[in-house]
């Protein structure tokens, strides 16, 4: 309604009084409709703040992720966000905190950062004979049998 009385030559004061809004409010409203149409009036989600990481420093960092730490050269045995933090600025010169950090790698598809998944000389069939195989817990109950009175 403010936009149609706007069109028709009210004053923005005039088209703010029938909806109890401010002129400001009449006022973006306006400059959202003059640049994107109706469609401006719509309130959308805010694009937020861009990454700060280009995507050549994504794509590294994913696979540092992917082939996880050295530990002579890292320092570390597994990734946390604050060692990845320390790596990207040594890397690139990008300070990045660890909550920012963590976003950007649940962005890439990974929720929490491990060693490895298994260890490089493990041996599968030494794990397997190691394994104790435990007799069931349960045992059949006896049958009720009536007492003596």
């Amino acid at each position: 309604m403010a936009l149609a009385s706007i069109y028709d030559g009210s004053s923005r004061g005039d088209a703010a009084r029938p909806g109890s809004v401010t002129v400001q409010i009449v006022r973006d409203w306006v400059v959202r409709f003059n640049d994107r149409g109706a469609d401006g009036l719509l309130n959308g989600k805010a694009p937020g703040k861009p990454s700060l990481l280009n995507d050549e420093q994504e794509a590294a960092l994913a696979r540092a992720t992917e082939r996880g730490p050295t530990p002579y050269l890292d320092g570390v045995v597994r990734w946390r966000l604050c060692d990845l933090a320390q790596w990207i600025w040594e890397a690139f010169r990008v300070s990045v905190s660890e909550v920012t950090l963590g976003r950007e790698v649940r962005a890439m598809g990974d929720r929490k950062l491990s060693a490895r998944r298994l260890h490089h000389a493990q041996d599968a069939e030494a794990v397997e004979a190691f394994k104790k195989i435990s007799p069931p817990q349960w045992r059949k109950s006896p049958l009720a049998q009536p007492k003596a009175k």
